[in-house]
């Protein structure tokens, strides 16, 4: 069974107040927000954001919207304290007790309009109020104030009661009983204080009140409450929960409780609690007696915090352990995590992420080669999506020179030849690694799909597409899947079909919304630029640029080359090239060499075309593969102005799945003939050129082929509106799933939304397309 992700408990609890409001609307208020621990504020912003088409409305309301991750994003309204004449007239609601005019002017002063100031700070009793801190604070010595007027009993009750967080009013019974507490007497005394009610629930009167009472309660105190409440649990019914009390009851370390706790660890990963198994982890390894298990708990809490988005979290655990007592594969594992924590922490800590890689390599060398190897290609990869900023992937090259031997040829090996001796060398060790038995590259499919490229090989790059795609859903991985998507968005705009590449996006993008993290950026910018529509296409590269680091940074300048150049303008084209090609990059180079030489050549830039073309030779030729030696025809062509090399790219590229750069060479052709003075030759190539532009929607270089057309005295035929022109992106998704025959259930599962939204955005979708049903959607152009 696929293992359950934060975002499919979001979908669940969508379903479940979709199901609700079927019979009258909902409103939903949380509270005291900022108390939410990281998995239900996922799973709360995630409904949040989804609700546009329900009767379901949600407030949220906390101290400050930024300390709660997602709450920044939803519309807000942040309120004031009450005004003076207000909170006048609430004291004297109260009539809690008689106040001095001039300590109720200075209470007045003090609260700030609080409400909840106005109403406890009086109930502590005295006319002076405390030295200068934060409201909170105040407000909670006076809850204090008021706990220790109360009963042995009634305290202890309490000090139960605020102990156990699911508010079950049974438990507490059944622990009270077990500490000889007299029930009736005690709580009847609690409630009188105003501090808590026990009905249905505990409900302590605010949050604050709860945590004053933990917090002022002795800790042989709070271990009793803890142990009792232990021994009332259903070991069965509720393991972990009994684990968590007798851990917080232990004063020492217990090795039988960090036994406990790991165990619950392990089912709450299972389940998708990472936060909680992070939590047991850390507790665990602090109740460890053996220290290599505590040392071993401290890196599970640590990878469990990693992965539930707490870098600064995971890096103190580390910083907790003591180095000098790991061994070998312990000091691998720590490094591992620091690369791991450096690449999250972006662009600033990003470029130390192979290093930390690099190092735990070198660790494994003589104890676990293989493993060792493998955090050589890792770091390779880190050091490709860093790109080559400080210097760090020639360290990771120099580095990996040391690996231990491999049994037969591997990826490490084809990747270093390649970046190493160039593409000659390596090209064919990558190839035999890549297409051979076994399939390594499923252990780095990103770094996988990057090679791919480098070799010129749609076939190859369309595999493992495939697999990550099958292997995403099979498996609920949001990162696989998400790579997937990312990769099926890049081949279809290869490959001109922008439909697709417009629903891998939103998918991609729904993912990322339900996980409350950026999406790929990437493929939108690929994308708007072979569209060519500038303002539209500029305002995404600002988008992204605004939003994105690493990889992102150094991809960008070839998709701005690319549109310049289907816009003619050869110069910007030429700036934007250049940064494309300036590094040497594996992938981002090899994209950015073609458009170089034509906006060189265009701007009479000859030294730069040459050196260009020469470097793209160098890579296309040991691909060998017909798209390799379309792209290598058509840049020499445009160098040499020789008409075989036109007829050649041509030639090579017809039947390619790269129908974009077909048209492309169809385009170049037809300008050399009609610069040549041959214009009736040069009309059927800008004729077919102008038609297969059009039909794909690469509309910058589409007009110049109809310019060029002009030139010959032909006017081009105007093209039928594109569907995907009239849809969103996430519009654009769901028709192509309903046209294929998805029900509305089953496109709202996959893209986390109600099916009630789905249902609203089909209306707008028939309205848009001047149809009235999902069969004639099948009908429509770019949804097959």
């Amino acid at each position: 069974m696929a293992r359950r992700t934060p975002f499919r408990v979001g979908l669940a609890a969508l379903e479940l107040l979709a199901a609700t409001v079927a019979e009258r609307p909902l409103l939903c208020v949380v509270d005291d927000a900022h108390w939410m621990d990281a998995a239900s504020a996922m799973a709360l912003t995630f409904l949040a954001r989804r609700i546009a088409a329900e009767p379901i409305a949600m407030v949220f309301a906390a101290r400050d919207s930024d300390a709660v991750r997602g709450l920044d994003e939803l519309p807000g309204l942040t309120v004031g304290g009450l005004s003076d004449s207000h909170a006048r007239a609430l004291l004297a609601e109260e009539k809690t007790v008689t106040l001095d005019e001039r300590v109720r002017d200075r209470l007045l002063a003090e609260a700030r309009g609080n409400p909840l100031a106005l109403i406890e700070l009086p109930k502590a009793g005295g006319f002076a109020l405390p030295t200068p801190s934060p409201v909170a604070s105040r407000i909670e010595r006076s809850f204090r104030s008021r706990l220790a007027e109360l009963s042995e009993d009634a305290r202890l009750l309490l000090i139960l009661a605020s102990a156990d967080p699911t508010g079950d009013p049974s438990l507490l019974w059944t622990a009270a009983q077990r500490l000889d507490i007299d029930v009736p007497t005690a709580s009847a005394t609690a409630e009188a204080s105003g501090l808590v009610q026990f009905g249905t629930r505990v409900r302590f009167c605010h949050p604050l009140a709860r945590s004053a009472v933990y917090r002022a309660a002795e800790p042989q105190r709070r271990h009793a409450a803890h142990r009792a409440l232990a021994d009332a649990i259903d070991p069965v019914a509720a393991p972990d929960r009994q684990a968590w009390h007798r851990a917080q009851a232990t004063t020492g370390p217990d090795e039988r409780v960090a036994a406990e706790l790991e165990s619950s660890a392990s089912r709450a990963q299972a389940r998708g609690g990472v936060a909680a198994a992070a939590a047991f982890l850390e507790r665990a390894a602090a109740l460890s007696l053996d220290p290599g298990k505590q040392i071993e708990r401290t890196l599970g809490a640590a990878r469990a915090t990693v992965e539930a988005g707490g870098p600064d979290a995971a890096m103190e655990l580390l910083a907790s352990i003591d180095t000098e007592t790991l061994d070998d594969l312990q000091h691998a594992s720590v490094d591992l995590l620091r690369g791991q924590i450096a690449l999250v922490a972006g662009a600033d800590g990003a470029a130390s992420g192979p290093d930390h890689i690099l190092r735990a390599a070198q660790r494994l060398a003589a104890s676990d080669p293989e493993r060792s190897r493998e955090c050589f290609v890792s770091a390779l990869e880190m050091g490709l999506v860093v790109s080559r900023a400080a210097g760090v992937l020639d360290r990771v090259i120099e580095a990996a020179r040391s690996a231990p031997p491999a049994a037969g040829p591997d990826l490490l090996d084809a990747l270093v030849l390649l970046i190493t001796e160039g593409h000659h060398a390596g090209v064919p060790a990558l190839r035999r690694v890549l297409t051979g038995d076994g399939a390594g590259w499923t252990r780095v499919p990103a770094l996988a799909t990057m090679v791919a490229g480098e070799l010129w090989d749609m076939d190859l790059h369309t595999t493992i597409i495939d697999w990550l795609v099958r292997t995403g859903r099979d498996t609920g991985s949001p990162i696989t899947i998400r790579l997937g998507l990312s990769q099926v968005a890049l081949a279809a705009t290869f490959t001109g079909d922008f439909g697709k590449a417009m629903a891998a996006i939103a998918e991609e993008e729904a993912i990322a919304d339900a996980l409350g993290d950026v999406p790929q950026l990437y493929p939108r910018v690929q994308l708007a630029a072979m569209r060519g529509r500038r303002q539209e296409a500029l305002d995404v590269f600002a988008d992204v640029t605004n939003k994105g680091a690493g990889q992102l940074s150094a991809s960008a300048p070839w998709p701005a080359a690319l549109l310049y150049n289907g816009l003619a303008d050869y110069p910007a084209a030429l700036d934007a090239a250049k940064r494309a090609a300036a590094g040497g990059d594996v992938l981002l180079a090899g994209l950015g060499l073609p458009e170089l030489v034509e906006a060189a050549v265009r701007c009479g830039e000859d030294a730069v075309a040459e050196s260009a073309l020469e470097s793209l030779l160098e890579r296309t030729e040991p691909a060998g593969t017909s798209d390799a030696q379309g792209f290598a025809a058509g840049a020499r062509a445009l160098v040499s102005g020789a008409e075989d090399d036109y007829r050649k790219a041509i030639e090579h590229l017809t039947g390619s799945p790269l129908t974009p750069h077909l048209a492309r060479a169809h385009l170049r052709y037809g300008e050399w003939l009609r610069r040549a003075g041959r214009r009736i030759d040069a009309r059927t190539h800008l004729r077919t050129a102008h038609e297969q532009l059009s039909e794909i929607g690469m509309e910058g270089f589409a007009q110049r082929a109809a310019d060029e057309l002009r030139a010959t005295r032909e006017v081009a035929r105007s093209r039928s509106e594109h569907t995907y022109d009239r849809l969103t992106m996430q519009e654009m998704n769901i028709a192509r799933q309903v046209a294929a025959g998805a029900t509305t259930k089953e496109v709202a599962a996959r893209l986390f939304l109600s099916p009630r939204t789905i249902d609203a955005h089909l209306r707008n979708i028939f309205r848009k397309l001047g149809i009235t049903s999902r069969r004639q959607l099948r009908d429509m152009p770019d949804l097959g």
